[in-house]
């Protein structure tokens, strides 16, 4: 089957957009991809949309979330066309679109989550089937709803030396273990380049420290690392989950701007650290994917800590950015075969489960 992923994360920074061909089980081949990155205005409305939400008990209709909702799916309805277009295909000739949303409260300790898109509005649009909401189900089920992409990650690793580990280091960090005999275990670790990001942008005005320069030009507070390092997220079980509100940067106001970067660029690190204590057997690769493999000094710090060099996966030919906007197309396939995308080792739901709400277009496309 010919499918489209749509991922927008909590970084803010774009929507990515992957055309796949796959069978949803060992079969999978990456055809075409593009970011469409958000300008400045579209940033502070999610952002804005994502602090509202934070503060309610549970999701409800909210002008603000709406217009935020209604930005969200115009702006994959674009990325869609232009893919195909890249693509040179017609909408017809797309079995199905994985629509992840954008992310605006994570709180599966109350059983939601909230991705906000409108996946009727995007088949609609677009002529093609959409799989949209592919968390709620799990969180509803008593799982953590993250992370969703161990089922890809072991498709993508099926003929690698194993145990192995995916570590994502995007606006959170979470990483996939796999063992020698598929056992999957995954969980998020902690925040990656969310709140170096928000730093330097507050900072500097920078969007993002670019390839860690603010980062190496300066030196980590070690009482700020060790209070930050104190959250009780760490000392919880695996599989977990969090929100990138859950941390902030104020444990690191009044560090200049360098020891900031460096500070909680090294906290990514103690944090991905941590996460191998929990880990059912030391892994012989760590693949690393997302923004933060562009990070040197972020790899670098990873690498003091656990004793084994991050490999960023494009080295294995695979599009590091492109991979968890695949990884929800692989997922809407298995979603129209009723096959499970999470699992109690990934999420902690009592049992292997699909996920997604399926939208048939109100007209579809031509072939």
């Amino acid at each position: 089957m010919l499918a489209i992923g749509l991922m927008s994360g909590t970084s803010l920074d774009g929507v990515d957009a992957a055309l796949i061909e796959t069978d949803g089980e060992q079969s999978v081949r990456s055809i075409a991809f593009r970011g469409e990155a958000y300008s400045d205005a579209a940033r502070a409305q999610l952002a804005a949309a994502t602090a509202l939400a934070l503060t309610f008990e549970r999701p409800r209709a909210n002008p603000e979330v709406m217009a935020a909702a209604e930005l969200i799916t115009r702006t994959h309805v674009l990325a869609v066309q232009k893919l195909l277009r890249d693509a040179g295909l017609r909408a017809g000739e797309v079995d199905v679109i994985g629509f992840h949303g954008q992310t605006v409260a994570h709180r599966p300790d109350r059983r939601w989550t909230w991705q906000i898109g409108d996946g009727q509005a995007l088949a609609d649009a677009t002529g093609i089937p959409t799989v949209a909401d592919l968390r709620s189900a799990d969180v509803a089920a008593g799982g953590q709803g993250a992370p969703l992409l161990p089922v890809y990650h072991a498709a993508l690793t099926a003929g690698l030396d194993r145990p192995l580990a995916v570590l994502n280091l995007g606006g959170v960090a979470n990483i996939t273990w796999i063992g020698s005999d598929g056992t999957l275990l995954a969980f998020d670790t902690g925040p990656a380049n969310g709140l170096i990001d928000s730093w330097v942008e507050a900072e500097t005005g920078a969007r993002f420290d670019a390839g860690g320069a603010l980062a190496a030009a300066g030196r980590v507070d070690e009482s700020v690392l060790t209070a930050m390092l104190d959250h009780p997220f760490f000392a919880q079980p695996a599989p977990k989950s969090l929100d990138r509100n859950d941390f902030t940067i104020q444990p690191a106001r009044g560090l200049s701007a360098a020891d900031g970067a460096a500070t909680l660029t090294a906290f990514t690190a103690a944090s991905v650290a941590e996460a191998f204590l929990l880990l059912p057997e030391r892994p012989k690769r760590l693949l690393v994917a997302g923004g933060g493999r562009h990070n040197p000094v972020m790899l670098r710090m990873i690498s003091d800590r656990i004793g084994l060099d991050p490999e960023p996966v494009d080295a294995l030919g695979w599009n590091g950015d492109a991979i968890e906007a695949e990884g929800f197309a692989y997922m809407a396939v298995r979603n129209l075969k009723g096959l499970p995308i999470s699992f109690p080792g990934t999420t902690g739901v009592p049992g292997p489960m699909t996920g997604g709400v399926l939208h048939q277009p109100q007209s579809r496309a031509e072939p």
